[in-house]
Formats: C-alpha cells, sequence, structure tokens
C-alpha cells in the first residue's frame, strides 16, 4: 500500500509541475457535462478525455517536446498550422513570418495574437520570445473536432474551434492567445507548480499578461480596459461576458448550462477543494484582482507600470511552490526597487494585496 501511495503522489506531482495549461477549466466542463444536453455533454466530455490524454503524451515525450523548441533564427518567428479537424501536431503549415495574410481567419487571428504578445513582452520587457532565446512561436488551428478549449503544451499553442453552441472557435480572443503563451514565460521562469496557491498564481500571470497583451494593442488605458478574459469567445444566448473578469471576479458569466462564475475576489472566500488542482482556475481571481486594483490605482497604461512589477517578480523574485503571500511581497518590494520605497506605486501594490486579503 504505502508503495502504491507513494508512486500516486510522484504521479501526481509531475503532474503539477508539467501541466497542460488549458484556458477552459476542468470546473466548467464538469459544469457542462451535468448541465448541458447531451450534445454538450458529449463535447465537454470528449473535451475532458482528450486534454488527459495530451498531458499524458506531454508528460511521456518531455525531452523531445523540448529539443523541439529551438529557434531557427532570432527574432520573432511565428509559424501556424492547421490541423484539419485532426489530432496529430503540428499540422499542416500554412502561414509563417513574414507571410501576407491567410483567408482564414483562424490562422491570422492565431499568427497576429502571437505577433501581439511577442511585441509586448520584447519591446516592453526586453524579453526575446517565450524563453527569452528567441524561441520560435508554433501555434496549431482547427484541433480536433468541435474542441471547446485552447492550450500550450509545453512548446506550442493549440487552438479548438468551438462547438457553436457555447464556445466560438478559440482564436477570437487575443486575451486568451496572450494568456496561453504566459504559460510558457511561467514555465521558463517561476515554473509556478500547477496545484493549489502557486497553481492559481501560475493561471493569474496568464490572465494578468493576457490582458495586458490585448490593452496594449487596443492602445487603452487602465479606465479603458474591459479587464475581461475571453470577450468574445461565449457563443449567442450565453448568458455571460467572458470566462473571467479581473475587475469584478464571480460576475463573468451566469448560465444555465456553464453554471456561475465561481471566482472569489478575497482571501476569505479561497476554494479549498480538490478539483481543479485546488481551484486554480478559480482562486486566481484573488491575485487577478490584486493586480487590477494596483493597476487602476497607478492609472496610465497597465503594462508600464504594474506590468512591469508583476514581470519582474516572476522572472526574478517567484519560485515553483510561491503562494500568495510570497507573492505580495515580492511585487510589494519590486515597487519599492523600482519606483521607491513609500511611492505611490509602492503602496498601491501594498493596499491591493491588503484589499483582497493576503496582507494584514
Amino acid at each position: 500500500m504505502a508503495a502504491t501511495k507513494d508512486s500516486s503522489s510522484a504521479k501526481n506531482l509531475h503532474q503539477c509541475r508539467n501541466p497542460l495549461c488549458c484556458i477552459i477549466s476542468p470546473h466548467m466542463l464538469g459544469e457542462i457535462v451535468q448541465r448541458g444536453n447531451a450534445e454538450q455533454r458529449s463535447w465537454a466530455y470528449q473535451t475532458s478525455v482528450l486534454s488527459e490524454n495530451i498531458r499524458g503524451q506531454r508528460q511521456a515525450l518531455g525531452p523531445l517536446l523540448a529539443a523541439r523548441s529551438t529557434p531557427s533564427a532570432p527574432g520573432k518567428a511565428r509559424r501556424v498550422y492547421d490541423s484539419r479537424q485532426g489530432m496529430d501536431l503540428p499540422g499542416v503549415l500554412v502561414r509563417s513570418e513574414g507571410d501576407p495574410a491567410h483567408v482564414d481567419p483562424a490562422v491570422n487571428e492565431a499568427y497576429d495574437g502571437a505577433g501581439a504578445t511577442y511585441d509586448l513582452y520584447h519591446e516592453v520587457y526586453d524579453r526575446r520570445s517565450v524563453d527569452d532565446r528567441d524561441m520560435d512561436l508554433v501555434s496549431t488551428v482547427h484541433y480536433s473536432q468541435k474542441y471547446d478549449n485552447a492550450f500550450w503544451n509545453g512548446t506550442q499553442m493549440v487552438y479548438g474551434d468551438g462547438d457553436g453552441q457555447l464556445f466560438q472557435r478559440f482564436t477570437i480572443a487575443l486575451d486568451i492567445i496572450g494568456h496561453e503563451l504566459t504559460h510558457g514565460v511561467t514555465q521558463y521562469e517561476a515554473a509556478l507548480v500547477y496545484q493549489g496557491q502557486s497553481g492559481a498564481l501560475n493561471e493569474s500571470f496568464s490572465d494578468v499578461f493576457g490582458s495586458l497583451v490585448k490593452q496594449r494593442a487596443l492602445k487603452q488605458t487602465v479606465d479603458q480596459a474591459d479587464w475581461l478574459i475571453g470577450a468574445g469567445l461565449l457563443a449567442p444566448g450565453v448568458q455571460g461576458m467572458a470566462l473571467r473578469s479581473l475587475k469584478a471576479p464571480g460576475t463573468a458569466y451566469d448560465d444555465p448550462v456553464l453554471g456561475k462564475d465561481p471566482q472569489p475576489s478575497h482571501l476569505r472566500d479561497l476554494y479549498k477543494g480538490s478539483d481543479d488542482n485546488g481551484g486554480v482556475h478559480i482562486n486566481s481571481g484573488i491575485p487577478n484582482h490584486a493586480f487590477f486594483l494596483a493597476a487602476v490605482t497607478m492609472g496610465g497604461f497597465a503594462w508600464e507600470k504594474a506590468g512591469r512589477i508583476w514581470y519582474l517578480a516572476l522572472r526574478d523574485r517567484l519560485r515553483s511552490t510561491s503562494n500568495f503571500k510570497r507573492a505580495a511581497l515580492a511585487t510589494i518590494q519590486v515597487a519599492g526597487e523600482l519606483y521607491g520605497t513609500g511611492s505611490l506605486e509602492q503602496k498601491a501594490v501594498q493596499d491591493a494585496w491588503h484589499t483582497v486579503g493576503v496582507t494584514h
């Protein structure tokens, strides 16, 4: 019995350190399985099973996948493939860096979204692609049939087309692209374990920088931004605005099939169950809201000050098992180093973490 338990624990730890980072949470898929019609339940179940299979493949092929990430040349290098409703990755190459626009909007959205994400990290934070070593940005569109998800598999982006009833194509939202590619940045920096509070931080950093990719592309100030993740993804008729809201966690959707947005905005409401790797998509609402509060207090363009603070904390200060308290202390310290002890910026960060209950 002890050997079985140890083996299971090692497997779970490996899964948490080598996650398949999907934009749609297991919690939401579970709601669809319980609440949806027969067709919707089938799509959700198939998406869940396929995601588990891909997760297993990633764990088995980890070293090989890492070798595939070698850059072809310095600078921005995007490649978009079409899996043509199949599941073989990467698929058929349909657009490379510098090629003209394609007739397929999903191809262009994946290409442009990868470019906008690269530009934020390179032009604002002087980062050279996901790995900071000119890693090619590889994307595959039209993955599987009516696949309700998008994910970063450790070396590339993969986008489903959605089922058309609940979700539209997953390239449609720029912040989803920025979110998933940021999982790659986290993978090469803090490597936050995908479990509990460290996993919620992993998801939160992706939401933060996904939102900043969109805000920068649209040239929006903190007051102009919608602070939503996945606006436009939900199909017509679904009762909701997006998947998540940094401004008001818990309000993004309330739908008979998807259920109600479960995200808390305060530590007192922390989800403590075991689902979703200990609530990584749920509890990310707490650090998400802290970033929103800090950014709004600083004003202007969120990627310039608040974004820089969060990026440097992720790159230089956090470690794989960091929790919310450690993230709060790291961002407060970085804010003081960048803008001065007692500065408006440092106070904004301090107040934000205090408001969501992480610091006292």
